[in-house]
């Protein structure tokens, strides 16, 4: 009644215009898929118990925050913080100030006085239509809808007509407001949704304002869509072709999957849909609608209709409006008897045949102008032609609507709309869109991609590497080297974007040691609890990034080490003690064979580069060779001696943490006087010279002490920002004890891995780009259950942690895995492989003193393969050191 534009389809597949600040849109972006993102992150944390999530169509929740752990109920309602204001149309639900996850009682639409009234006794939250059933209370809520336990089905047609929001709802809680004995009997607790904004979708005003506020949100405003008068905005224009001139004092304009030509004439606050390719002659009147509907047997029919109207009331009263208007006004101003029209003075006007089928090629823009101005002239061929045609009313409408026919009309102009974009416009849909969605838009219209120019030897930014990716994602499958090539570019562009602005700081390396000093570098390893694959680029430069990590020692002892001294001969030897190699480097082409990921010294070649010793990052005069730079700045060589005493694969930010262990000792060694921020962006650096892609918060949790939550800003320089958390409180024998790191003897590399999850970044990926924000989100959850000193919260956050890292990629947990987690289930409060998953060590919380000792009593009796093994873990409070002897 309220949104006639999207009556037929339903209010879920409104179009949503694309939102700043997200670069994960689909070309065809509706409201449902901002509902299914929001609805599965919601649940996917929520206990087994819970068989039914109800929602609304007309509304949609934004939540960037984490959820508290769900509490166990039978009904479980989300509610939102909100003013008594905001409140106050909406139902509510109260809740006592001692108990606020119990629900006292729901009520509907309370008034502000009321709600402000109650304030010293009760907290309130606005309903946001999202409620869980457990399984009791499903069966119970199909037998008030009529269902038959003994026979298994509903009788008759079907289930009874039930309400849900004003018979079953206020019938929940410890003091209903609805008597009935079988309701009041579920448990019902709230859940509140900080940080969140309910937006509103029902009503063409709503739809406007909500589309606003998510373009311009307004952040002290919890709900959108409800005010009875919101600010004006800019026109939404969608799928469409517009001539006609739109002036900024057009208000409250929406047009989509329409066409307008030139000669139109539009004033404000006009819904416009699927009017077709015309040559009309309109002017509209403030308030004028217009939805063009395909029907059944391929005629249209018009719809004419005014911004407000709510639809509702019989066609004779004076408060039933049309077009604004009292609707028998209509009727007079034709000359049209309503008996003559054949339609009964009470008929609801829902129900009342009003609007004109028509053939596609009868429609003209004097009949049009005829039905919808409000003082029209007198024409009786348009009165005959109204009088004597086919009409249908709304509710008629709702089902010979062509639904299948609207989303072609839709689509047309989707594929015309990008199949027209120029370079600029193409490159910022790069930044703003799924491109694996869009190359199957290209693939199956067959449009031609944008030519871009050769940029020659300038600098391509984010946006070419997005465009080379979806490039790639548009050769395959058929053309595979194509792809290959499109996808070496993009790599190739995010490597420069890092490695350059090492380029831009090039160092000068001199001596910094006495003839017989070693200088001594050692680093702990890190446990990533949550927040990881934020700091992955392209993710980190784009989003920004949070993190929450744990340095810890193995078996008593940093277990990464860097020996480093300067050797007489004017060489380079690197050493590995735990691999049992070494290397003579004594040319710069040696040294810049780092590329390759086989190499046992690939990390230490590149540290070296970093560290002045390649062309490209020396700030000093240029030598012809390797031997004599060594032999000028530091009077010899370099040996570099390596151990580190963990497996390969071992998921614990190894090769990470080696390589800023590398960098602060050649640091020392040289005189570089490099930061701790210098060491975490030049091992970022380092990583993409490698090809390995990683981010940066392996080396910021091992260069660091302690439990920290790490955060970065959007930028290609990522500057961590570093705020530890009470860590005391793990040491306690009660939480000590429970923490258990375990070897599980199975690898996986982590380059495969970053390479599958970077293509999705790449690509803007909705499904990986949507888990990655959550990831995030739950490093504060951990963060604030560390600041609590809240094992139960820590617990879950953790499970959350493993949870979100299997949705994002399905190779974390593979069967192996499994195998080794499944004999100590139930003793586990939480569990996640640390790193990229897949194999490597495992981090294990149990569930108490006694759980840990079965944990290890059964993996002990029966491990799981020749390798698996318990390893003992202590909190690293100094993080990287170096000295010198």
């Amino acid at each position: 009644r309220r949104l006639p534009g999207y009556a037929a389809s339903g209010k879920p597949l409104t179009p949503i215009p694309p939102t700043p600040g997200r670069s994960d849109q689909q070309p065809d972006h509706y409201l449902l898929d901002l509902q299914i993102r929001a609805y599965e992150s919601l649940l996917r944390h929520a206990p087994p118990a819970y068989r039914l999530m109800l929602t609304c169509g007309d509304v949609y929740i934004e939540h960037n925050h984490w959820l508290p752990a769900f509490p166990e109920a039978d009904v479980v309602m989300f509610g939102l913080e909100a003013s008594a204001e905001e409140a106050s149309h909406h139902g509510v639900m109260l809740c006592p100030t001692a108990t606020p996850d119990v629900l006292h009682s729901f009520v509907q639409k309370p008034s502000p006085d009321t709600l402000r009234g109650l304030g010293q006794s009760f907290v309130y939250t606005l309903d946001t239509g999202i409620w869980l059933f457990s399984e009791r209370a499903v069966m119970l809520l199909m037998e008030k809808c009529g269902w038959d336990s003994s026979a298994g089905a509903f009788p008759g047609e079907g289930p009874d007509t039930y309400d849900l929001f004003s018979t079953f709802g206020p019938a929940l809680g410890t003091a209903p407001t609805v008597q009935d004995p079988d309701i009041s009997a579920l448990t019902c607790a709230v859940i509140p949704l900080s940080d969140a904004r309910f937006y509103h979708f029902g009503t063409n005003r709503s739809l406007l304002a909500s589309v606003r506020h998510l373009q311009e949100p307004a952040f002290e405003q919890r709900s959108f869509g409800h005010a009875s008068f919101d600010p004006p905005f800019l026109p939404v224009i969608q799928h469409s072709s517009v001539e006609a001139k739109i002036r900024a004092r057009h208000r409250h304009v929406w047009v989509e999957n329409s066409a307008l030509a030139d000669s139109w004439t539009l004033s404000e606050r006009h819904v416009l849909t699927g009017v077709p390719e015309n040559n009309w002659t309109l002017s509209l009147a403030p308030g004028c609608c217009l939805d063009v509907a395909p029907v059944d047997d391929g005629n249209m029919c018009l719809r004419g209709y005014g911004f407000d109207d709510p639809f509702r009331g019989s066609i004779s009263d004076p408060d039933t409006l049309w077009l604004e208007r009292p609707a028998a006004e209509w009727f007079s101003r034709r000359g049209i008897d309503l008996s003559v029209a054949g339609i009964a003075p009470e008929a609801d006007i829902q129900s009342a045949p009003l609007f004109p089928v028509l053939p596609p090629s009868d429609l003209d823009s004097s009949f049009v102008a005829w039905l919808l101005d409000p003082e029209p002239e007198d024409l009786p061929a348009c009165r005959r032609r109204w009088l004597e045609g086919e009409r249908l009313s709304a509710r008629e409408l709702l089902g010979r609507t062509s639904v299948s026919a609207l989303l072609e009309s839709r689509h047309a102009h989707l594929r015309a709309d990008w199949a027209g974009l120029d370079e600029e416009a193409w490159l910022d849909r790069c930044m703003t869109h799924d491109l694996a969605a869009a190359a199957k838009l290209y693939t199956r219209d067959s449009i031609q991609p944008v030519a871009l120019p050769d940029n020659g030897d300038k600098a391509l930014e984010l946006d070419h590497m997005h465009d080379r990716m979806w490039r790639a994602a548009l050769s395959r499958p058929g053309d595979e080297d194509a792809a290959a090539q499109f996808e070496s570019e993009a790599f190739g562009v995010l490597r420069h974007l890092l490695v350059h602005e090492m380029e831009q700081k090039p160092v000068l390396p001199s001596r910094n040691v006495l003839s017989d000093q070693i200088v001594w570098g050692r680093s702990p390893i890190r446990l990533d609890l949550a927040g990881g694959w934020t700091d992955t680029p392209p993710y980190c430069i784009e989003h920004g990034g949070q993190v929450v990590n744990l340095a810890v020692d193995l078996n008593g002892q940093p277990p990464i080490h860097v020996f480093g001294r300067i050797s007489e001969t004017p060489h380079v030897v690197l050493r590995s003690i735990d691999l049992g190699i070494d290397e003579v480097i004594t040319t710069y082409e040696e040294l810049s064979g780092y590329a390759s990921l086989g190499s046992g010294f690939a990390i230490a070649r590149a540290a070296l580069a970093l560290a002045g010793f390649e062309p490209r990052f020396h700030a000093g005069k240029a030598y012809p060779d390797l031997p004599t730079q060594l032999k000028e700045e530091l009077g010899g060589g370099i040996e570099l001696s390596m151990v580190c005493a963990i497996p390969k694969g071992s998921g614990l930010g190894t090769s990470s943490i080696l390589a800023g262990t590398l960098l602060g000792t050649v640091s020392e060694l040289c005189g570089l006087a490099w930061t701790r921020d210098d060491l975490f962006q030049r091992t970022m650096a380092l990583e993409q010279m490698l090809t390995s892609g990683g981010g940066w918060q392996d080396q910021v949790g091992g260069i660091t002490p302690g439990l920290k939550i790490v955060e970065t800003h959007p930028g290609v320089l990522q500057a961590p920002l570093i705020r530890n958390l009470p860590v005391s409180w793990l040491e306690e024998p009660d939480h000590s004890s429970c923490m258990m790191l375990y070897y599980t003897g199975l690898t996986r590399v982590a380059h495969d891995i970053l390479g599958e999850i970077v293509r999705g970044l790449f690509l803007n990926s909705t499904s990986r780009l949507s888990i990655i924000r959550e990831i995030g989100t739950n490093a504060c959850y951990v963060a604030d259950a560390a600041q609590r000193a809240c094992w139960p919260d820590f617990c879950e956050a953790i499970r959350r942690s493993w949870v979100l890292n299997q949705l994002l990629d399905g190779g974390t947990n593979p069967e192996p895995v499994q195998q080794v987690i499944d004999p100590v289930a139930d003793y586990l409060s939480a569990c996640k492989l640390l790193g990229a998953g897949g194999g490597g060590y495992m981090l294990m919380l149990a569930k108490d003193e006694g759980a840990a000792r079965r944990i290890r009593r059964t993996l002990e009796e029966a491990p799981p393969n020749s390798r698996s093994r318990f390893v003992d873990l202590s909190i690293s409070r100094t993080g990287f050191q170096v000295t010198r002897s």
